[in-house]
C-alpha cells in the first residue's frame, strides 16, 4: 500500500473481511456516513460487490425476485430499477421481462450495479480495496486488531467486520467413501467453468432440489446439454413460483409466533383466510419474512431450533422462489423427460471407469434404486454448521475463543447489535458479524432486502463505535507492516 496521508493517519479504521454484497453494502453506508474513518475491504476478487451470488458471469443465472424489489438502499426501493432504466442495462437481455410484468435480470447485472456505486468511493480514497485473502485475525492490543493476509502482510484496525462468504457444501459421508476423490464428482457448482466439461448427452445426477439445482440445470441447458438429469433430495421439495400479480404482505405474526407449533398453526390459518379472500399463499410468507425480526428474538433457543430443524426445508422452498424464466425451463425439461425430481435419500456411490453408480432409497419405499451417471453434482447448500472450520481466519478467532458457533448451526454467535460473542458468552464492541452468518440472532438474513437492511444497521453500529475512538496513533490505520 502507499504511505498513508496525514488525513488517513488521524481517522479510526475499520477492516471489512469479505467484499461480497454484505461487505460492499456496509462499506458503502460507512463511506456515506458523517463519521470520518479509514475503510478497508479485504476481498480477493477484482471488484467489491461481486461475491458468490452476484459475481457469476453465467447468463443463465437470474435473480429470483423482481428487480423492483432489489436495492442497495433500503430507503429507496426503486434505486436499482431506476439505475437499470438510466443505463439501459437490460438492452442485451431479451428474456429479462417475465410474463408477470416484472424484470428478473441476470445476477451479474446486480453485481455490476453494486460495484458501480462503490467505485466513486474507491476512486476518492474513501474506501480501500486490498485484493488478498485473510488468513488470521488476532488482538494486537486490547483495543486493536491485527489482520494477516495470505501473502504474509499484516494490517491493523480499530474495528473488524466479518462479512465472510458462504462456505461450500459439505460432502456427505456416503460420497466421501465411494467417489470422494473422483473428478466426476462436482462438490461446488458455483466454481466458474466447473460445468464446462459436461458433454451435451451426459447423464447427470444432482443431490439437492433447491435453487442451486435450478441454477445448475439452467447452466447446463444454456451450454446445450440435453441428456438426462436426475435430481433428488430427502423430501423432493423444489422452489415454488411467484404469485401471478403483486400483493401486499398478508397476516400478522408478531403476537402469534410464540413457538414453532404456534407459528405453523398461524401460518396455515392465515393462508386459509387469504384463500377465502382470493389471495395466494405468497403474501402470507412475505409477511412472515418481513415480521421475523420482530418475533424471532422473542422465541427461546429451543423453539428457534425446532423451527430450523423441522420447518426450514418447507420454509426455504416457499420463501426462496424461482424466477418465472427458470420455472418455465424446469417445467420444459420435466415435460420432455430430461429432468426427473425425486424424494429419495442418498445411500452410497461407486466409481467405475465408464460410469458412476449412485444408490438411493426413494421415500416411503424399502427397495433401493441405482442411478447410473457420468457426473454427480452436489447442490445441498452451504455447510453453515461447519463455517468455523472452512476459513482460516475464522478458525483462528475460534481457537482464541474470540468467536463461537451459534446454537442453531447457522453461523456465528452475535448479539442484537451484531457484536460477536466469545466462547465465554461476552460480546466484543469492535468485532461484528455481518450478513447471513448472523441468522441465529435475527432469523431471516438470506434474502436481499434483509441483507441490505442488516448491512445498514451494522454500518450504523460500526460508525457509532468508530466515533468513540480518540485520534489514533500512526500504526492504528489499516496499513501493511
Amino acid at each position: 500500500m502507499s504511505t498513508p496521508t496525514d488525513d488517513r493517519l488521524h481517522k479510526p479504521s475499520v477492516a471489512i473481511v469479505g467484499g461480497g454484497l454484505t461487505g460492499a453494502a456496509i462499506a458503502y453506508h460507512l463511506a456515506n456516513s458523517a463519521v470520518p474513518a479509514n475503510i478497508t475491504v479485504f476481498e480477493p476478487r477484482p471488484e467489491i460487490g461481486r461475491g458468490l451470488a452476484y459475481g457469476t458471469t453465467d447468463p443463465a443465472h437470474r435473480i429470483n425476485v423482481p428487480a423492483s424489489k432489489m436495492s442497495l438502499l433500503p430507503s429507496d426501493e426503486k434505486h436499482f430499477i431506476n439505475w437499470i432504466a438510466a443505463n439501459d442495462a437490460t438492452a442485451d437481455d431479451a428474456d429479462a421481462l417475465a410474463h408477470d410484468g416484472h424484470q428478473y435480470i441476470r445476477r451479474a447485472l446486480f453485481g455490476r450495479y453494486v460495484s458501480a456505486h462503490l467505485q466513486p468511493h474507491l476512486d476518492a480514497g474513501r474506501i480501500d480495496h486490498i485484493r488478498a485473502a485473510v488468513v488470521d485475525i488476532a488482538r494486537a492490543s486490547p483495543h486493536r486488531w491485527r489482520i494477516t493476509t495470505a501473502d504474509g502482510a499484516s494490517y491493523h484496525a480499530d474495528v473488524v467486520v466479518l462479512a465472510t462468504t458462504h462456505p461450500p457444501p459439505g460432502i456427505p459421508r456416503e460420497l466421501r467413501e465411494g467417489v470422494g476423490d473422483d473428478a466426476r464428482l462436482i462438490t461446488d457448482a458455483t466454481v466458474p467453468g466447473v460445468l464446462d466439461t459436461i458433454a451435451p448427452t451426459a447423464r447427470v445426477v444432482i443431490v439437492g432440489t433447491g435453487l442451486t439445482m435450478a441454477d445448475v440445470v439452467a447452466s447446463l441447458d444454456q451450454r446445450g446439454h440435453r441428456g438426462p438429469i436426475y435430481a433428488f433430495s430427502r423430501r423432493g421439495l423444489a422452489s415454488r413460483g411467484h404469485a401471478s400479480a403483486p400483493y401486499e404482505p398478508f397476516g400478522d405474526f408478531t403476537r402469534s409466533a410464540t413457538s414453532a407449533r404456534a407459528l405453523l398453526r398461524s401460518v396455515r390459518e392465515t393462508i386459509s383466510h387469504a384463500k377465502r379472500n382470493n389471495i395466494p399463499w405468497q403474501p402470507v410468507i412475505d409477511a412472515v419474512r418481513a415480521q421475523a425480526w420482530t418475533f424471532w428474538p422473542k422465541l427461546s433457543i429451543a423453539e428457534r431450533r425446532r423451527i430450523v430443524h423441522r420447518l426450514r426445508p418447507f420454509w426455504d422452498v416457499h420463501r426462496f422462489r424461482i424466477a418465472p424464466q427458470l420455472k418455465a425451463l424446469l417445467d420444459r425439461r420435466q415435460a420432455d423427460g430430461t429432468l426427473t425430481l425425486r424424494a429419495a435419500s442418498l445411500v452410497g456411490a461407486k466409481a467405475f471407469p465408464d460410469r458412476l453408480e449412485i444408490k438411493v432409497r426413494p421415500r416411503a419405499e424399502s427397495v433401493l434404486e441405482t442411478i447410473t451417471a457420468d457426473h454427480l453434482i452436489l447442490t445441498t447448500g452451504p455447510a453453515h454448521d461447519a463455517i468455523l472450520a472452512t476459513q482460516p481466519h475464522l478458525a483462528s478467532l475460534a481457537r482464541q475463543g474470540l468467536i463461537t458457533a451459534d446454537a442453531l448451526g447457522l453461523g456465528i454467535a452475535c448479539d442484537r447489535q451484531g457484536y460477536a460473542r466469545t466462547s465465554a458468552g461476552t460480546s466484543h464492541s469492535d468485532l461484528f458479524i455481518a450478513g447471513p452468518l448472523a441468522r441465529a440472532e435475527f432469523g431471516e438474513l438470506m434474502g436481499l432486502p434483509q441483507v441490505t437492511t442488516y448491512a445498514e444497521l451494522i454500518a450504523g453500529e460500526v460508525a457509532a463505535t468508530l466515533a468513540r475512538f480518540s485520534a489514533p496513533q500512526d500504526d492504528k490505520i489499516v496499513s501493511a507492516q
